[in-house]
């Protein structure tokens, strides 16, 4: 197919062109129907009237159907778009951009999704079924999951669907994570994963940030031993990887220990572990579930990021992450990195 592709590209540019706005639009469709057109249009970019024209061109190859509460994919949309989808990676050279951003992170894998999430929101959908995906061919039997807090993983809980047969799943909070946005929490994002996937969970009912007396005192507690047991024995561990200001604003840092995340330059955050760009842990809170450390026992890692904005923190965090680590991100963070 590449070749063809490069034939195109030298014979009929404008043709590849044509492909990639009619990609782009089947595309957001697919992944916010129903959608109007005015906010379609607003969304990509494009005029009231370039958009009429292709979306009445889509309507007469039977690629969309409207209703009073807007556009949607028929199913021969739907097949044609997952089809395309691998000619854009061709096109757009992702495969290749995979290669190269796995060869300078040293980690295992590198799935990246068309888009830059920080402009276009409905892309952390993209990323979200994307792990999914990757979830589903990770697993074999029984299975421990741990999974953090945070919008990126509620994300991915929404986008859940019953896995294939033969597969006993236990999701278990990575950590702690009470004071929270509740819907962003550990315990929340677990049980909408194990209801979404007819699945058992576990909950862990604690701060996000202990003292070290009333962490000494929780772990002794034989309920809180028995689900720490289960998370630091999780054969998949998933999870986010944030801007190390935002969490510390998030998780309300006092005044002293911000200034000392600024002081140091963290510029990103996982586990309750702050890094810098060189990859080094500049500020770590006390928290109960995984530890940094803990991630070599796990089969594997999933880590869920996308937007240019969080491309320093992603290049910090996988300094210090496993091998094993699978990073699904987008083309806004991968150009980021490798370019930026």
């Amino acid at each position: 197919m590449k070749k063809v592709i490069d034939i195109q590209k030298k014979l009929l540019p404008d043709l590849l062109t044509i492909i990639q706005k009619r990609f782009h639009i089947l595309r957001y469709i697919g992944a916010m129907e129903p959608v109007g057109r005015r906010n379609l249009a607003s969304s990509l970019g494009l005029t009231e009237r370039v958009l009429r024209s292709e979306v009445d061109f889509l309507k007469q190859q039977k690629l969309l159907f409207s209703t009073s509460a807007g556009m949607g994919l028929t199913n021969e949309g739907k097949e044609l778009l997952q089809d395309l989808r691998w000619m854009m990676r061709e096109i757009s050279g992702v495969d290749q951009m995979e290669q190269d951003l796995q060869r300078v992170l040293n980690i295992k894998k590198v799935l990246i999704v068309s888009g830059n999430s920080d402009e276009l929101p409905w892309v952390k959908n993209e990323l979200s079924k994307a792990c999914v995906t990757c979830i589903k061919e990770s697993l074999r039997g029984k299975n421990i999951i741990a999974v953090t807090g945070g919008s990126t993983m509620a994300s991915v809980a929404e986008m859940m669907t019953p896995p294939l047969e033969n597969l006993d799943l236990l999701f278990v909070p990575a950590r702690g994570g009470i004071g929270e946005n509740i819907q962003n929490q550990a315990n929340a994002i677990c049980s909408k994963m194990a209801e979404r996937t007819g699945s058992k969970h576990r909950v862990l009912y604690v701060p996000d940030q202990v003292s070290k007396e009333m962490y000494q005192s929780m772990i002794k507690d034989p309920e809180m031993h028995e689900v720490l047991s289960l998370i630091k024995s999780a054969n998949l561990v998933l999870h986010g990887i944030g801007d190390a200001i935002t969490m510390a604003e998030r998780r309300k840092t006092s005044m002293e220990d911000f200034q000392k995340l600024k002081d140091l330059h963290a510029v990103g955050e996982a586990f309750g572990y702050y890094f810098n760009e060189a990859g080094d842990v500049v500020h770590k809170v006390q928290t109960i579930g995984l530890q940094l450390d803990d991630l070599t026992n796990a089969e594997h890692v999933i880590a869920v990021a996308g937007g240019t904005s969080k491309a320093k923190a992603i290049r910090a965090y996988m300094k210090q992450a496993p091998s094993a680590t699978i990073l699904i991100t987008d083309e806004g963070a991968a150009n980021e990195i490798l370019h930026g």
